[in-house]
């Protein structure tokens, strides 16, 4: 029987990308409303630089551990209700770190929402890439991208607002809370919107044509796509052919039969996820308070800056929309690759070079603070144009069928763990060896990533998900 086909199905193709993204804009938002509240939450527990390095990367670990369950949780339960269960901790977590009394309290919050945050990076992509047709699944899948950043730029928005309202982050605000409090209690707002947006969201029609439901998938598909007939009946089998010549997913999938040693294409999903976060993109976004505050700046200018930088990151990620679908996915990381490495070699030539007050701060001459700036911005651009949202959109489409989930898992937990990794010790190696010596680390980093795509990084531009080869 042929199904009837909406007059304007992408309308509705969109409108279901854009819901499910909400998980990418708490993911932006969760991760980086930490930024603005460093120093407060040193002053409020009476932390070690160590210890706060660690209450603001401990999101991290959570998240490590939730992109690992995710993975294989959403190929049992299903896309839709393991994005229910990322809301409802995105809330928890909100509520729960701006209401802590002690680094304890906060960490265990902490963990919790980066249980949502893993997940929804595990999850919201992989939907999204499902109910796409290939021909727009990069620039929808981007939009996930956009989404994180734009949640990342409300929060710094949001955190400079509140600081400026309430004087300082460790002043006290609204009904005699701490501003830094208030950072973390808006987040509330969109929990309870994304939780809502889930509800009206359908099952991926992979999924259900998986789980033997093929009825709801062909009409799921109908409104998704147009058409109706052997058109939907082509796409059912050959999904259904997919599935039926392999095994359910699970983790032993990623490794080479019979060793320990994960297979190749799983390898490079791995090096893919530890270079996005090797040339430490997210210490600054963690820590972007206390790097320009360490350089010279005042607290208000410091967070000021984050929201500059924030706005910079959604105008690069439109354009990667606008480009990953021409272009493809290996030219970007590479151009991006490059101009990162060049403008990190950048931050950290003007940092080595500026002088320094009692106590390390560094006093930039006026010329050297335009450069840095610059150079800072252009490198957070070129990251949200390429590395950023390329490489959840390689992560998302890069597997075959049979293993997508476990090795989507695999490779998310491994981003986050070197998220973590580069997180923690950004407080202790600025310390130890500067801010120029930190961004030298980086630099170097960035480098060898150009040469991992060159030689490793497989170009998935046009191909649908049943078209993934096995791993050689």
């Amino acid at each position: 029987m042929t199904e009837p086909a909406p007059a304007k199905p992408f309308g509705y193709l969109l409108f279901l990308c854009l819901a499910s993204t909400l998980a990418g804009f708490l993911f932006g938002f969760d991760a980086s409303v930490i930024n603005g509240t460093v120093l407060a939450l040193a002053a409020a527990f009476g932390t070690s630089a160590a210890a706060t390095g660690f209450a603001v990367a401990v999101v991290l670990l959570g998240s490590a551990v939730g992109a690992f369950v995710a993975g294989q949780a959403s190929d049992h339960l299903g896309r839709k209700r393991v994005m229910m269960v990322t809301a409802v901790l995105f809330g928890v977590s909100a509520w729960g770190a701006g209401g802590a009394g002690s680094t304890t309290t906060f960490i265990l919050f902490r963990l919790i929402g980066g249980l949502g945050v893993g997940a929804a990076c595990v999850v919201a992509p992989a939907y999204i890439a499902e109910i796409s047709p290939a021909q727009l699944r990069g620039r929808l899948t981007t939009l996930q991208q956009l989404a994180i950043v734009v949640g990342l730029q409300s929060a710094f928005l949001s955190n400079f607002l509140i600081a400026r309202a309430a004087g300082g982050a460790d002043h006290a605000w609204l009904l005699h809370a701490a501003a830094w409090r208030w950072m973390f209690w808006v987040q509330l707002l969109p929990s309870a919107g994304y939780l809502l947006a889930t509800l009206f969201l359908p099952e991926s029609p992979r999924f259900l044509v998986i789980r033997g439901r093929e009825p709801e998938a062909r009409r799921v598909m109908a409104r998704l796509w147009g058409g109706g007939g052997d058109g939907l009946d082509g796409v059912v089998a050959e999904i259904r052919a997919s599935v039926d010549r392999e095994r359910k997913a699970r983790l032993s999938d990623v490794l080479v039969p019979h060793t320990r040693r994960l297979l190749p294409i799983v390898m490079v999903g791995c090096g893919l996820a530890f270079f996005s976060q090797a040339s430490g993109i997210n210490a600054v976004m963690y820590f972007g308070e206390v790097l320009w505050h360490k350089a010279g700046f005042t607290e208000q200018n410091a967070l000021l800056i984050n929201v500059t930088l924030g706005a910079n990151l959604i105008v690069a990620t439109l354009v990667s929309m606008a480009l990953v679908d021409h272009l493809g996915r290996r030219p970007l990381l590479l151009a991006g690759g490059v101009i990162m490495t060049a403008m990190l070699a950048v931050l950290m030539a003007v940092f080595l070079l500026s002088d320094r007050q009692a106590g390390g701060t560094l006093a930039p001459s006026p010329l050297q603070t335009v450069i840095a700036l610059t150079a800072e911005h252009l490198y957070i651009f070129c990251f949200g144009a390429t590395w950023g949202p390329v490489t959840w959109v390689l992560l998302g489409e890069m597997f075959p069928n049979r293993m997508r989930g476990a090795a989507l898992a695999v490779a998310a937990a491994v981003l986050w763990v070197s998220n973590f990794l580069v997180t923690f010790s950004f407080p202790a190696l600025v310390e130890g060896v500067g801010l120029g010596g930190a961004f030298a680390i980086y630099a170097g980093f960035s480098l060898v990533s150009v040469g991992f795509v060159r030689r490793s990084v497989p170009e998935t531009r046009g191909r649908t998900l049943e078209q993934m080869g096995e791993p050689a």
